[in-house]
């Protein structure tokens, strides 16, 4: 395409070439409308600078996308990755081939990207300002909505000062009269057509003498006058082919090399590295619009027969042309594939879609078969946050296990249906689950038995009947023994040294690290962030702030990059709830709303309700709606650590406004007592043991059962506890115990001192009532 109009973007992009040959590297997104001039602006740039190598690479238009697509076509050495490799070494990969010599990396049509391409992207982009690299990606903006795929990398070429973004308009009358030179065309009629869109103008200006086309599609057909039948479908074989024709595929397509020689004339094509693509989306799609009805199936059907020839097969691929070739079989053989390799590369999302399409083309009758990929379907559902679809699918494997006579299935779709319960924030209902899983495998199948047993360890152990988790925990770990099972293994491993964190054990906490990363090195996604996610809860819980950010840094970026949206909410969640005990309430609120705009697991929501409360009762006196949804959570739970820290946000709201409440007065007594001999609730236990002594109500708990800060405290040691509580981040913890005593207006006046805003104008007045009040 020749450029008009385009100068500006040309030096920019000049600019950003020559200083990545210089090591500042940098990011451009040009966007813009179809047909506008996308790649032709990328491709003069390119063309026009020296001393740096281009690396090219396009997404293409399928059903589904191929997870990390674009970097298996633009990175040779990305083939001698094992095809299970993880988003880490995919990411490692790339960088070290772009940053080994001076690079242009482009990738097109960042519209139709996949999730995992995003992730390595990003990871780049972050990392460009000390390489010789610049990356230019394309995309049509009208085809990003506000939740696409792309859209957290687009916020990053918004934010970040080394990217930016180029929009392209289309021609003015004069540009159009430029692009079409001193033929007999009229400019101001081209331009009134084409709505000055340069690809549309000058496929109009290669026909001047034809009549004037309406639409683009028009002017691309024109091209295709007087072609033979054989050739115009070759065209249409190649429109149906949106990633390339294979080069290889051509013999088995009985094209030979006059047929493309006379194609090659129509101007309509390109060869690039490994087959013929459309030289321009549009013209494929106006080809693809010859395709007669009825016609479409039979063009895919010869293209899947030529790719099924050719290994390494491309899953994706071959399930994009079974579905459009009306195959089921084929579709199921292939989706399924295509999922697995999805779920290996860390894109959870295609592969739950993958899933979806293989289970649309089972079958009705066949049950086993089903109910396998609805188990499948529902693990990748559960892993991308939706939760109620995965309960929906788990429960009709559930329906089709037992239709087909099998106790092993049952018991595994009752395993999955209680660890999706439980995050559901339906506990009994998971119990339930767990132990049915249990009772129907222990007899005829040791691996579901054995799976059973640690989700039920798993769920004894948060509510804190730790008797029944170590229970649990023996029996898979003798299971997995008997059996070879390592994923077994390694599962009942991580819940029992979360099991010993939680219950204080001085070397626990390297065991659940040593174990998460095993369980990264080994692909499995959802254990590694179990393992990440309690790690930074009891950190949080046992007040080890420091350990729980860098903790969060590494698992938050972890659940991105394997595209594992749910485990990022209750991580996000983690991190609202230490922002806030670390006093960074600005930080803990976004956190906390975030959280709640999510439509992930309800178990994840009684701490950004519990933060919203706090921080509007610390600031207003409000909050009342939020304390009450934090306690019918916890409610539903009835787990100590859910209800004391809840029980503990009711009595400061008590201590605050004065307000009884029969929660704090009847109910937090016994839940002091009930769990008065159990070592994982010493923290949230010494929380509310010392609301209850400020608000004046006996305890019936030893000093001594609580965690040190609130020993210091109870016992009248209030400048240690302050001193303890500044050491470990806490402002507003150190501030109350600052106060002699529980006297209102002694801890108000602390904490008036030593709050940041907003609390302090709100401390100070409050110090000033109860001073009057006295």
């Amino acid at each position: 395409m020749t450029l008009v109009e385009r100068d500006r973007e040309l030096r920019h992009l000049s600019r950003v070439f020559a200083a990545a040959r210089g090591g500042a590297g940098a990011g451009v997104a040009v966007f813009g409308e179809p047909g506008v001039g996308k790649s032709a602006v990328v491709d003069t740039a390119c063309g026009l600078t020296t001393g740096l190598r281009v690396l090219r690479a396009r997404c293409d238009p399928l059903t589904i996308p191929r997870p990390l697509g674009p970097f298996r076509d633009a990175i040779v050495d990305l083939a001698s990755l094992p095809s299970d490799a993880s988003l880490a070494a995919v990411c490692d990969a790339v960088f070290a081939a772009v940053r080994c010599a001076p690079t242009v990396l482009v990738v097109e049509d960042l519209h139709w990207v996949d999730a995992a391409s995003i992730e390595v992207l990003r990871f780049l982009v972050r990392r460009l300002e000390a390489m010789p690299c610049a990356i230019v990606v394309t995309y049509r903006d009208d085809d990003i909505g506000p939740h696409h795929t792309a859209r957290p990398l687009l916020g990053d070429f918004a934010a970040l000062d080394h990217l930016t973004a180029l929009g392209l308009s289309p021609l003015s009358v004069r540009g159009v009269g430029e692009l079409l030179g001193d033929g007999t065309l009229e400019a101001q009629r081209v331009h009134e057509i084409t709505g000055g869109n340069p690809f549309f103008v000058e496929e109009v200006a290669k026909e001047p003498d034809l009549p004037l086309p309406v639409t683009a599609r028009d002017a691309v057909l024109a091209r295709t006058f007087g072609l033979p039948h054989g050739d115009l479908e070759v065209l249409q074989l190649a429109a149906a082919a949106p990633d390339r024709l294979d080069d290889r595929v051509l013999p088995a397509l009985g094209v030979d090399l006059p047929t493309l020689r006379r194609l090659h004339e129509t101007g309509l094509l390109l060869r690039d590295r490994r087959g013929l693509i459309f030289r321009h989306e549009l013209a494929r799609l106006a080809l693809e619009s010859t395709i007669p009805v009825g016609g479409a199936a039979r063009l895919h059907a010869r293209l899947l027969d030529a790719l099924e020839r050719l290994e390494p097969r491309d899953p994706a691929v071959l399930t994009h042309h079974a579905i459009a070739a009306v195959d089921p079989t084929r579709a199921a053989r292939y989706a399924r594939r295509a999922a697995a390799d999805a779920a290996g590369a860390g894109s959870h999302t295609e592969a739950a879609a993958f899933l979806q399409i293989a289970l649309d083309n089972i079958g009705g009758d066949r049950h086993r078969e089903r109910a396998r990929l609805l188990t499948e379907l529902a693990h990748e559902q559960y892993m991308t946050s939706q939760l109620q679809v995965a309960i929906g699918s788990a429960n009709a494997a559930l329906a089709l296990w037992h239709r087909a006579g099998d106790p092993a299935g049952v018991s595994a779709a009752h395993e999955s249906c209680a660890i999706f319960e439980y995050y559901n924030a339906q506990r009994r209902s998971a119990e339930n689950h767990a132990e049915r899983a249990a009772m129907l495998a222990r007899n005829t199948s040791e691996p579901e038995y054995g799976a059973a047993r640690a989700t039920r360890a798993y769920l004894a152990y948060h509510r804190g009947d730790y008797p029944i988790a170590e229970d649990g925990i023996t029996d898979a770990t003798q299971i997995a023994a008997r059996t070879g099972n390592q994923a077994l293994a390694l599962r009942s491993s991580v819940v029992n040294a979360v099991v010993d964190l939680a219950r204080g054990s001085a070397n626990a906490r390297q065991r659940v690290i040593e174990l998460t990363e095993e369980a990264r090195a080994v692909g499995l996604d959802e254990l590694a962030s179990t393992g990440y996610s309690n790690l930074s809860y009891l950190d949080v819980e046992q007040r080890r702030f420091r350990a729980a950010e860098r903790v969060l840094v590494e698992s938050l970026s972890y659940t991105v990059e394997r595209d594992i949206p749910i485990c990022n909410h209750w991580q996000t969640v983690v991190r609202s709830r230490l922002r806030f005990l670390e006093g960074r309430w600005r930080a803990a609120l976004e956190d906390a709303d975030d959280a709640l705009d999510r439509s992930g697991m309800p178990l994840a929501l009684v701490w950004p309700h519990l933060v919203i409360a706090l921080a509007s009762l610390r600031e207003s006196g409000g909050g009342i709606e939020h304390f009450e949804a934090a306690w019918e959570l916890a409610e539903r739970l009835d787990e100590p650590l859910r209800r004391l820290p809840v029980l503990a946000a009711l009595a400061e709201r008590m201590w605050l406004t004065g307000i009884p409440d029969e929660r704090v007065t009847r109910t937090a007594p016994v839940e002091l007592t009930r769990t008065g001999s159990d070592e994982g609730t010493v923290w949230s236990r010494g929380e509310l043991t010392v609301w209850l002594w400020r608000l004046g109500l006996d305890a019936d708990i030893a000093a001594d059962g609580v965690a040190e800060p609130y020993n210091l405290t109870l016992t009248g040691r209030h400048e240690q506890a302050a001193q303890w509580w500044k050491r470990a981040g806490a402002v507003f913890e150190a501030a109350m115990r600052h106060a002699c005593g529980p006297g209102t207006a002694d801890a108000w006046a602390a904490i008036a001192d030593l709050v940041p805003e907003p609390a302090r104008s709100r401390a100070r007045a409050l110090s000033r009532r109860a001073r009057e009040a006295a």
